[in-house]
């Protein structure tokens, strides 16, 4: 089965003083696996049913490449729900950590919680309705996270519905020194050269893993440089092994990714 692209849908009206408009959220399943689609083929997110907080997809997983600097984060945030596969792994796995979910349409959120398992709100998780724009650009949230996972499309996945200079600026604002962020993208799209120029500009270091997938490619973005030479490979090789070992993602294929880049 082909995973396509993941979006988020919302069609805006022409009249203002209207909602925006979403286009329905549907499900499918398949050898023990639910899929989440917005009314379309198109694959917006998976969960395994008997392993409902393991990050079912490759790029998923790679979205996590950020534990190979920070062991043990304080403040996560996701922009974009999905299946809540990241929030869910990052809200169980990290019990010291508070979770943000940024989520712009109220039926995603209705849908994970009925069907895809999400946890309901408590002192550590905080899945919000809300614009990730106005997320980034909120003071309050400058200089808090340890890691920023953002995953925005619309709705014919022609590329993030956010993507410019002053957006990435903003979310690496909300990084503590040490932050990191990672990014789904689509090498194989226009997007992918704007959205990688924007993400320079505003942080110290991109490094892009391999494509996986219908050419997704996970970006991953340093709000401080980090060294990448031989004595830092064989610490980041350590961190890897202990990675797999602790929660069996493909830690040492990030590494190898990242190695093909250097």
């Amino acid at each position: 089965m082909l995973i396509k692209r993941k979006s988020i849908e919302q069609v805006e009206s022409s009249r203002p003083a209207r909602k925006p408009r979403y286009a329905p959220v549907t499900l499918s399943e398949m050898d023990g696996v639910r899929y989440l689609h917005f009314g379309t083929e198109w694959v917006q997110g998976a969960m395994r049913i008997r392993k409902p907080d393991w990050p079912e997809l490759e790029y998923a997983q790679q979205m996590m490449a950020w534990m190979l600097w920070i062991k043990e984060p304080q403040r996560v945030a996701q922009l974009g729900l999905g299946t809540a596969a990241l929030t869910k792994f990052c809200y169980r796995t990290f019990p010291q950590a508070q979770v943000d979910a940024i989520e712009l349409n109220p039926s995603v959120i209705a849908i994970c919680e009925s069907m895809f398992k999400l946890p309901p709100n408590d002192d550590r998780l905080h899945v919000r309705e809300m614009d990730a724009l106005d997320y980034v650009n909120d003071d309050a949230n400058h200089g808090t996270l340890d890691a920023l996972q953002v995953d925005l499309y619309d709705a014919t996945a022609r590329g993030p519905v956010l993507d410019s200079a002053d957006f990435y600026t903003a979310c690496c604002a909300c990084l503590a020194p040490h932050g990191i962020m990672t990014v789904n993208l689509f090498g194989d799209h226009p997007s992918y050269a704007k959205n990688i120029k924007a993400m320079t500009f505003a942080f110290a270091q991109v490094i892009c893993l391999p494509e996986v997938h219908d050419g997704n490619v996970v970006a991953i973005a340093f709000k401080t440089k980090v060294p990448l030479d031989a004595e830092a490979q064989v610490a980041l090789l350590e961190r890897a092994r202990q990675i797999v070992a602790d929660t069996k993602l493909p830690a040492k294929t990030w590494l190898k990714g990242i190695q093909s880049t250097l």
